[in-house]
């Protein structure tokens, strides 16, 4: 019943094919209908498969057609049957002159909460449910798909193992205690952890690092994509309460291997972006003008690298409030990137105070050897280390942080088996589409966004 073919192979046609004679049948909603004064009626109809939609022409001539101006609304899904033809009118090659038009779902053009005039980003956050009909979201959630194929061939080709990390966890990699909590008990029972399903406290992950780290000291090369979670109450434009993270962990590696591979990470996924997204990139382009400039600008200006002391002192002298010792902030880090330097930036050797308690200790006794990635517009897009390899030293560390060894009883194993220097680090994955689409806010490249207080 719904043989059709998909817009974006129709669109793909050669010419010659086009031209030669081709019938086709179509399936999709209305973005916009335009009817003549000459007793024709345009509408573009759009299937997803492409940002581009499909021109399809409907003589006045057309049985039904007086019903069908009625029914045909903005947002109405409809199936077209008819002749592919070289288009008459700017701004397509093809389109289709209909012979038969068919509504299949219709809309109440007073109740529709989508319009054909310009929609603020605030307003399609209200509205997760319907805002894939929309331009602006069908290109972000298309380089959403694209740079997940991507970042998989990226570790692939580099003979990375894909690690899937479980997401029901008993510790917390971070050590923020910043937690959602697993349960089967009820609200207000007095049941203890012991009593509960899996015998003792359970939480959503916050990452997949630790459990990556023990398989990366037995199989190379590993990396795990996958949903984390923080019950953090920040309402900011950076942070979700369930995001994506992307973490590789290498043995073997030191810091400078591990900030190789983070920034050569970027700069491929950028290009390919810029490559092979080039329709989904104009779309953005009216949300964030300059945007291609601004990514291939980035990709040409390589990478800048500092000490964390070194950044502290360079800002110190520029008149910002920082102090050693603590997180510089993402206003400084962002002054760093955009006003210093001009191009991105590697702050490495952080305090070991500000830092997890994972992270490998320099022989200062000071810092460990820990990598920011900066980029312009967003600050930290990566975070990582060399983690700490030395049994005695990470137990000092984990009991001076508060924690109890006993419950990393598996992950201090890698140090008292075979132990080797490794290193890895997370980016999320939400930050690095902003920073791909121009998006300001985290909220408007994760289909449904989940944050402080709204869960729909």
């Amino acid at each position: 019943m719904y043989d059709r073919t998909r817009i974006a192979a129709i669109l793909a046609m050669p010419m010659p094919t086009v031209e030669s004679g081709v019938r086709a049948t179509v399936c999709g909603w209305i973005r916009s209908r335009r009817d003549s004064k000459a007793g024709v009626s345009f509408i573009d109809c759009n299937d997803g498969s492409s940002i581009t939609g499909l021109q399809i022409v409907v003589p006045a001539t057309m049985p039904g057609y007086d019903e069908l101006l009625q029914r045909a609304q903005l947002g109405a899904s409809i199936r077209a049957e008819g002749q592919v033809v070289p288009s008459q009118g700017r701004g397509q090659a093809v389109e289709l002159q209909a012979e038969r038009v068919e509504v299949l779902g219709e809309v109440d053009p007073e109740l529709y909460p989508i319009q054909k005039q310009k929609m603020s980003l605030e307003h399609l956050r209200s509205i997760p449910h319907l805002r894939a009909r929309t331009r602006t979201m069908q290109a972000v959630m298309r380089v959403r798909s694209y740079l997940a194929l991507a970042m998989h061939r990226f570790f692939a080709d580099r003979g990375f193992t894909y690690l899937h990390t479980p997401i029901i966890t008993s510790g917390d990699c971070e050590g923020a205690g910043e937690q959602f909590r697993v349960t089967t008990h009820q609200t207000g029972s007095s049941a203890t952890a012991a009593e509960d399903f899996f015998a003792r406290e359970a939480f959503l992950t916050v990452s997949g690092q630790l459990e990556g780290e023990t398989y990366a000291c037995g199989m190379g090369e590993v990396y795990t994509f996958g949903p984390t979670f923080r019950a953090e109450h920040s309402n900011t434009s950076r942070h979700l309460a369930e995001f994506w993270m992307i973490e590789p962990e290498m043995p073997f590696c030191d810091l400078d291997e591990d900030v190789e591979l983070a920034c050569d990470f970027v700069s491929a996924l950028i290009a390919g972006t810029v490559r092979d997204c080039a329709d989904e990139l104009a779309v953005l382009e009216k949300q964030a003008p300059g945007l291609t400039g601004r990514l291939q600008k980035q990709l040409d200006a390589g990478y800048a690298r500092v000490s964390y002391t070194e950044a502290i002192e360079r800002l110190a002298k520029a008149g910002r409030a920082v102090e050693w010792g603590r997180d510089p902030g993402t206003e400084n880090e962002r002054f760093l990137v955009e006003k210093m330097f001009r191009k991105p930036l590697v702050v490495t050797d952080f305090p070991a105070g500000i830092k997890a308690f994972y992270m490998r200790h320099n022989d200062d006794g000071r810092t460990v050897a820990a990598m920011d990635v900066l980029v312009p517009g967003m600050g930290e897009l990566i975070g990582g280390s060399q983690r700490e390899e030395r049994l005695d030293v990470l137990e000092e560390h984990m009991r001076r942080s508060g924690l109890d060894p006993e419950l990393y009883r598996p992950y201090l194993d890698l140090r008292r088996f075979g132990s080797v220097p490794h290193a890895g680090f997370g980016l999320g994955f939400e930050r690095l589409l902003c920073l791909v689409t121009g998006m300001q806010n985290v909220r408007d490249v994760m289909p449904y966004p989940r944050t402080h207080g709204h869960c729909v």
